[in-house]
């Protein structure tokens, strides 16, 4: 008897390890409140397999069950719908116990988003990651989900490989050959013109060496010439501001005569002025001079004229 119960109780303690153990480190947990959603990718799920965690911002609400593959004969398109536990009670309000605890449903209303991230580089697993986004629009799929759906959005390696797909590679390729090619070109004229460049560019140096050389040279020849030079020009200056000071009296009265004959040049043209005004007497009396030699000049263009008619009148006169 105490054998039997010795057996029975290693056997139910073996149950109860093996329990404890899956409750543990499985992903069943028979008291804590669990909800389904389903996430539907459109492009490629490497890396993704059913236990693969499922964080928001670097922390685990849950865990794949499943991943399977939806496909549209009729339109010969393919979704990878992935079905995921979630774990809301690791969810806690900072704000007071009148709110009550999001769903999914309403998660979804304010903006969460779902996208598929490389977990490791060296294994190539994946994982979900959840965060809020409402910038990005809500493409549902009410004909394959069959539960909550969480939206997807691309994310930032699907973006990057879709990203490099849509780079023209072959029209890259062909500028990279051709500017290859003009690097080549380019290569081979200056490995052909290069040298001769090289040997007009040493004669043009040695030439301006020469030319600096000659006119150093010169310079060294005129510079007493220029410096002989500038002393005459000095001596000439200090000459100049000697006779100017000498003079400048001589100068002085010269000016004030100067001033003087202006002054009286101008009192004659005032003078001359007053004499040709038609009120003027002295013009009266110069008109009427001019008046008696017109009539005089008359008198004497009369008697020209008798006398070459009759030339003996020189003689004898004007007969009365």
């Amino acid at each position: 008897m105490n054998r039997q119960a010795l057996v029975g109780a290693f056997v139910v303690g073996g149950i109860g390890l093996a329990v404890g153990a899956f409750v543990l480190f499985g992903n069943f947990h028979p008291f804590t409140r669990m909800e389904k959603a389903v996430l539907i990718f459109h492009g490629a799920s490497s890396g993704l397999s059913v236990g693969a965690p499922v964080t928001f911002r670097g922390v685990q609400v849950g865990a794949v069950d499943k991943v399977v593959i939806e496909y549209n004969p009729e339109t010969k398109d393919a979704y990878i719908p992935v079905y995921v536990t979630m774990r809301p009670d690791n969810i806690t309000l900072t704000s007071n116990s009148a709110h009550h605890l999001p769903t999914i449903r309403d998660l979804v209303s304010q903006g969460l988003r779902g996208e598929m991230n490389l977990k490791s580089f060296v294994t190539g697993s994946s994982e979900i990651d959840l965060d809020f986004a409402p910038e990005v629009p809500a493409v549902l799929h009410p004909a394959i989900a069959t539960m909550t759906e969480i939206p997807t959005k691309q994310s930032s390696i699907q973006a990057m490989s879709q990203t490099l797909q849509n780079l023209p590679l072959k029209e890259l390729g062909d500028n990279a050959n051709a500017s290859l090619a003009a690097v080549r070109e380019l290569s081979d004229r200056l490995d052909r013109d290069l040298p001769v460049l090289i040997e007009s560019i040493r004669s043009t140096s040695d030439h301006s060496r020469d030319m600096v050389d000659a006119s150093r040279d010169l310079i060294t020849h005129l510079q007493p010439q220029l410096e002989q030079t500038l002393k005459s020009l000095n001596r000439l200056a200090d000459a100049g501001s000697e006779q100017l000071n000498a003079r400048g009296k001589d100068l002085h009265q010269l000016l004030e005569n100067s001033n003087v004959m202006i002054q009286r040049a101008d009192q004659s043209l005032s003078n001359i002025q007053s004499m040709t005004s038609p009120r003027s007497s002295e013009r009266a009396n110069l008109e009427a001079s001019l008046r008696d030699l017109a009539s005089a000049a008359s008198a004497l263009r009369g008697f020209a004229n008798d006398v070459e008619r009759n030339p003996q009148l020189l003689l004898t006169g004007r007969r009365p």
